[in-house]
């Protein structure tokens, strides 16, 4: 048996609890309070209490209250299926998707004319209703296809109709949300919240304390406007009070906005938002469910803990031996239902799938629906209906979530709370020939909506999940998608701001090898792509910036693994640079763009990238980076020589011609000190000086040094330096090699 607790506000802003009681003929599941409640498909027995004055209750216009629940007898057999409460009217949502209401009809909220009494809603019978939901004077229902229809009170905009009525008395079809399939809404006081299947959600009616999540300075709105900031967040539940809002993510993560003047956000003050906030108390706390009133809201956990806020009361319900599996709020009072140790059960969790109210997460069964879609259905809108969700991020980040141990509920910065094994057999599965045309559909989707719609600053860390996802689609691998997918996802990456790029950098570094080293390896592919041609480049005027964005999230990845040590770090090398690249002369251009000087392509050079490949050394093997030593070496010795000699025609230009510079290192040594006179030598030099050529003389000697002294002078100075007795290098005999020797300091 399950048992009920009612609990309402207390004057001096304490919760105050009721006397609990059971009602041991019925299941819990098919009780009606005075705010809206599921009822179970195999019960159709019902109570109700409460205000009776207007009809509300669905027995007829009663001028007492109704203090003890009473039984209603309307619907048995039928099959009630939801009933929803608003200020003085009541929506009965039957099995067969038909809508009854009664109650006060002053502003055409009964969507009949037939005010007091229960009635079947004629304007909608042709409609299979879903799910319907009350605010203060209006009705909202939605029916299979997810098309939303309002009615009653619209003086706010509430009803997102693009004008404001005060009355609409039949119900009318929301045209803004025609093109999106709405899987839930729920109204507050004058305005109203909904979530399309492919996780968008929108806002609509009065904005008097922020409740539409626009942002400051917005006013209200008569149609539904998207909430931009939440976006890409895989949402599981969308829930309304009097005049704030909250929303549930699929792993658990909490957002509220709108009044707050009571605490009702439960954000520790009480400032209204125009923003959605993030609850940071709750996101440790496994929240499944929540439940607003008008000025309080009871958030309910996985393990069925409670915590309620709102006209300053704060704090997890101890409920001792009882376990909670399910909060409903009314106005200013709420109702739990909870289990006994004889009977457990589990709460009520909104995160687990339900068809029509949840976000539609992509997976094998659906790739399979598509797929039979596609083969036996022409209609265009099939085709759209599967793009707007292989476009969704949301759709994405709510899919391959880890369910081991509650895994995804851990997700932070440094847990992505997905697994992409899962990730993978799905891809796998699409890359299947009976799946091509489904893989059109998201390549396509990828191509021209989910890429470039990516955010610089993704609202939350479970928005960021897609980054991973989109990494592992195999087509990323295809020489004709790197133009395509492969580049903009890279440009996409980069894009980031500074703390979701470092959560990336966090998530990369737990990643498995086998993950990591497939995108190195991906993007490694595109660098020699691209210097072969890259014929695919629709406008050669982006094909350095599309080469320039592969070799930054090849350096980005580099990083990334110097930290987490993934792959060796040779794993980066491409050793087909050396054949496709002339490195002295990519050197040469790195060099004087540094220095800020421009020159001129030569004609044999013409058709190089204008990206400097020796900007990104660790892809360079060891024969380029010799190339490029030598290239360098020889460069600074240019300068050193045309240095001093720009110096000395100065000098002659200003008579003073004592002041001249040698344009070579000359080296005065004596055979029998060879070492100490070399050292000393060096000592008087300037690091500038040491870098011109070098010329030795031998005192004593008459010889003109024109490269042969110089030999000599080397191989003199080795045999001196690696003789043991010197004691500069130790022989190590294992190995037959030299080293230096540890005495040297």
């Amino acid at each position: 048996m399950h048992w009920l607790e009612c609990t309402r506000r207390g004057e001096s802003g304490t919760v105050l609890t009721l006397r609990p009681f059971s009602v041991p003929e019925f299941d819990c599941h098919s009780l009606c309070f005075s705010i809206s409640l599921p009822i179970s498909n195999h019960f159709a027995a019902m109570l109700c209490w409460g205000n009776a004055r207007d009809g509300q209750l669905g027995i007829g216009v009663e001028r007492n209250p109704v203090f003890e629940p009473r039984m209603c007898h309307v619907f048995s057999g039928r099959g009630l299926r939801e009933v929803a409460c608003g200020g003085q009217h009541t929506l009965f949502l039957l099995q067969d998707g038909s809508v009854y209401t009664c109650g006060s009809n002053s502003c055409g909220q009964l969507g009949h004319d037939k005010a007091g009494i229960l009635q079947l809603v004629g304007a909608l019978d042709t409609q299979k209703i879903t799910m319907v939901s009350c605010g203060r004077a209006h009705s909202v229902a939605v029916n299979e296809q997810g098309q939303v229809f309002v009615w009653g009170a619209g003086d706010g905009g509430q009803l997102g109709l693009g004008a404001a009525e005060t009355a609409v008395r039949i119900p009318r079809l929301v045209k803004k949300l025609c093109d999106h399939s709405i899987s839930q809404v729920v109204c507050g006081n004058q305005h109203c919240i909904a979530l399309s299947r492919d996780g968008q959600l929108f806002t609509w009616g009065q904005n008097s304390s922020g409740q539409l999540g626009l942002g400051k300075g917005e006013t209200g709105k008569l149609s539904p406007s998207p909430v931009k900031s939440l976006a890409g967040i895989p949402l599981a539940q969308i829930t309304a009070g009097g005049d704030h809002c909250f929303a549930v993510s699929m792993s658990g993560a909490v957002f509220g906005w709108g009044k707050n003047k009571a605490g009702q956000l439960g954000l520790n003050d009480k400032q209204d938002r125009a923003v959605p906030c993030h609850i940071k108390f709750l996101r440790s706390q496994k929240v499944v469910y929540i439940s607003c009133g008008d000025e309080h809201t009871a958030a309910l956990t996985k393990n069925g803990g409670l915590f309620t806020f709102g006209d300053g009361s704060r704090g997890q319900l101890d409920l001792r031996k009882y376990s909670v599996i399910k909060i409903i709020s009314g106005g200013d009072h709420s109702f739990l239902m909870y289990s006994s140790e004889q009977c457990p059960a589990a709460p009520e969790d909104f995160r687990v799938f339900h068809v029509g109210k949840s976000l539609s997460p992509i997976n094998h069964d659906r790739l399979n629906s598509w797929r039979l879609k596609l083969l036996y259905n022409t209609d265009a809108n099939v085709s759209k209906d599967i793009v707007i969700q292989l476009s969704s991020a949301a759709c994405w980040n709510a899919s391959f979530l880890d369910q081991s141990d509650d895994a995804h509920f851990k997700t932070n910065p440094k847990i992505s709370g997905i697994d992409l094994n899962s990730v993978r057999m799905l891809f796998e599965t699409l890359s299947k020939p009976a799946f091509a045309g489904v893989q059109e559909q998201a390549t396509t989707s990828f191509e021209s909506l989910l890429i470039p719609q990516l955010p610089r600053s993704p609202p939350d860390v479970e928005a960021m999940r897609i980054y991973l996802i989109l990494s592992e689609y195999p087509a990323l691998q295809d020489s004709k998608n790197y133009i395509r997918l492969t580049i903009p996802l890279a440009i996409a990456i980069l894009r980031l701001d500074a703390n979701p790029s470092k959560v990336l950098d966090n998530w990369w570094c737990v990643v498995d090898v086998g993950v990591f080293t497939r995108m190195v390896d991906m993007y490694k592919s595109i660098v020699v792509y691209m210097l072969t041609g890259g014929k695919s480049v629709p406008a050669p005027m982006f094909y350095e910036n599309y080469f320039m964005a592969t070799l930054r999230l090849l350096e980005k990845l580099h990083k990334v693994n110097l930290k987490a040590q993934h792959v060796e770090y040779n794993h980066f090398y491409i050793p087909d640079i050396t054949t496709l690249v002339d490195i002295q002369e990519d050197y040469l251009k790195w060099f004087l763009s540094k220095a800020q000087i421009k020159v001129g392509s030569s004609p044999s050079q013409s058709n190089l990238p204008p990206v400097n490949l020796c900007a990104f050394p660790f892809i360079l093997n060891a024969q380029a980076k010799t190339t490029m030593l030598q290239t360098d070496a020889e460069l600074q010795m240019q300068m050193a020589v045309s240095g001093a000699n720009l110096h000395n025609v100065f000098m002659l230009l200003t008579l003073e011609p004592h002041l001249a510079r040698n344009p070579y290192l000359v080296l005065h040594v004596r055979r029998n000190h060879l070492v100490s006179d070399t050292l000393r030598e060096l000592t008087v030099y300037s690091d500038v000086d040491l870098k011109k050529p070098l010329k030795v003389i031998f005192d004593g000697e008459e010889a003109v040094d024109a490269g042969g002294l110089t030999k000599e002078f080397f191989l003199l100075l080795l045999k001196e330096l690696m003789d043991p007795v010197y004691g500069m290098f130790t022989h190590y005999k294992d190995s037959n090699l030299l080293w230096f020797s540890d005495k040297v300091s």
